[in-house]
């Protein structure tokens, strides 16, 4: 079918020199938002570019060029990713990664043989919304510390470059219009990186011996690392794949709107659970984090109405080349930490409004009895650090934050009031 109401629809090619602009356009609107998720984790950005690029790759594959999408790294993540690479290294975080993609194969399975229903009874927003916001709120004292302290001592210079990252990145979000409108965090981490070159906290001598190219540092099972099982890994990081499944049908929603399609029924749920999931095993199986459909180019496409899969395409396609690039992962590796901090303050804010907005926008009534505990079991388990350690399987506040909400939200009665 044709989209009169769009410059250019999914299947449809733009010529050669606008294809490559509005590709990098694409690229732009996602790039900070996947390199800060490996810098805050301790992982390779270059990795995991070149893991986004692929899992696109993979993901417009596997739903038949049917869906335009881009695939960047999931902040869902973060928080058992950051423990997980101090407790275990990479090891630990790609065994997690690569379940979290087998739990989105196997929910694809299931949709296959009983249909999608069942996924809104046990994940309702109810359960959704809080363990939303617990992801962001359980970020913010990472954030604040890396705003405030240079090795361990309280730092006024590094708290003015926080803030200065912080303000810019508000002022270019709500004043810029136009194509630098796409990336106001991107042009907020850029302006106060050099900023802080002025101020003497990036080393400009590693940048510049760095050599120009060189091959991203893969983390590949058996050849760079002897893999031993991580119960423990696994279970921190593969109870948020059901959060992230619910993130996965509120953006296939809004492309139904947006697209005037209905991706539910073709290519089908199932195909685009799939190719989410094999996205995020790709990435484990080579070093990256776990990625996500992102809700960023979605943006992009909804402001220029240009919809084609190419151009998504051709964004992967950057992404793959640019991640060999060695000198833009050393500058990037470079990055101060109160830039990071100052950044961090809005995104991880964001996510946590998010995961209010979903409370408010389905009607959820706190005078509920039932909506009471659900909402306040999680906030708290999730945000105050709370971990359960079994033998040596640890469970962070995130995991068990979202599997007693769904547990909850089960065996609760609904008429309670």
């Amino acid at each position: 079918m044709k989209n009169k109401d769009v410059v250019l629809d999914v299947d449809e090619k733009p010529g050669f020199f606008l294809w490559l602009m509005l590709s990098m356009q694409h690229l732009f609107s996602m790039f900070g938002s996947t390199v800060i998720v490996p810098l805050l984790v301790g992982l390779s950005p270059s990795i995991a570019l070149f893991a986004s690029g692929i899992g696109t790759l993979l993901h417009i594959l596997i739903t038949q060029k049917k869906i335009p999408a881009y695939m960047g790294s999931s902040f869902a993540f973060i928080v058992p990713m950051k423990y997980l690479m101090q407790a275990t290294g990479y090891p630990g975080i790609a065994q997690g990664v690569i379940a979290v993609g087998l739990i989105y194969l196997t929910v694809a399975l299931i949709i296959c043989f009983f249909g999608s229903d069942w996924i809104d009874h046990i994940l309702p927003a109810v359960v959704v919304g809080p363990i939303v916001i617990v992801i962001g709120l359980s970020l913010a004292g990472s954030a604040a510390n890396n705003a405030m302290m240079n090795n361990g001592k309280y730092d006024l210079k590094f708290v003015f470059i926080a803030l200065t990252t912080l303000l810019l990145a508000i002022a270019f979000n709500i004043y810029l219009k136009g194509f630098l409108g796409f990336m106001p965090i991107l042009l907020a981490i850029a302006c106060v990186y050099i900023i802080s070159i002025f101020m003497g906290e990036v080393n400009l001598n590693t940048i510049a011996s760095a050599p120009w190219f060189a091959m991203p540092k893969f983390e590949i099972p058996f050849v760079s690392y002897n893999v031993h099982l991580e119960w423990g890994a696994i279970l921190a990081i593969a109870p948020i794949a059901f959060v992230t499944i619910t993130e996965h049908l509120g953006h296939i929603m809004v492309l139904n709107e947006l697209t005037g399609r209905n991706y539910f029924k073709n290519p089908g749920l199932s195909r685009t659970l799939s190719g989410d999931g094999m996205a995020s095993i790709f990435a484990g199986l080579v070093g990256g984090p776990a990625v996500t459909s992102y809700g960023e180019n979605i943006g992009v496409m909804a402001i220029t109405k240009i919809h084609s899969v190419y151009v998504l395409i051709g964004a992967a396609l950057f992404a793959i080349i640019f991640s060999f690039v060695n000198k833009l992962n050393v500058i990037i590796m470079q990055m101060p930490l109160p830039v990071i901090g100052g950044i961090s303050f809005l995104l991880f804010g964001t996510i946590a409004s998010s995961g209010i907005k979903i409370l408010i926008e389905n009607d959820i009534d706190m005078n509920i009895k039932r909506n009471l505990m659900i909402v306040s079991s999680i906030l708290v388990i999730g945000v105050g650090g709370f971990m359960l350690k079994i033998g040596t399987l640890p469970l962070n506040g995130l995991a068990i934050a979202t599997l007693l909400g769904i547990m909850l939200n089960l065996v609760l009665p609904k008429e309670n009031k």
